[in-house]
């Protein structure tokens, strides 16, 4: 019995979403944790990674954090051969990964605090 093609869509566009996650992590671990930081060194990295991402086809994202996520990828990959500085590329993509971070996290987390409505059944 062969799978659905909602099945394989699903399965596919999955795979793509690790993919870019992956990319994403290698480059920053990359940018973090390097102490000789160089111009090749990234390019070099860049192209590996870029390897693996080329493997998976592109798929559609319409979430906001995964389109955000595929907008910041293609960001990175643009900074390939450029004429920036590499403090200066690494401190964009950090910065955009920051950010990317920030969304994902505000979406997830509220503060009650402030919010009086919740203890008011206690009086």
């Amino acid at each position: 019995m062969a799978a659905s093609q909602k099945i394989i869509d699903s399965s596919n566009r999955l795979r793509y979403i690790r993919a870019l996650e992956r990319f994403h992590k290698s480059i920053i671990s990359y940018l973090m944790n390097t102490p000789g930081l160089s111009k090749k060194g990234f390019n070099k990295k860049l192209e590996n990674a870029l390897k693996l991402l080329n493997r998976i086809d592109e798929i559609d994202l319409y979430k906001g954090e995964l389109k955000d996520l595929q907008n910041l990828v293609k960001k990175i990959v643009s900074y390939k051969d450029s004429q920036k500085e590499i403090q200066d590329i690494k401190d964009e993509i950090i910065y955009s990964s920051n950010q990317l971070d920030k969304n994902k996290n505000a979406k997830r987390y509220k503060k009650d605090k402030h919010v009086n409505s919740k203890y008011d059944d206690w009086n």
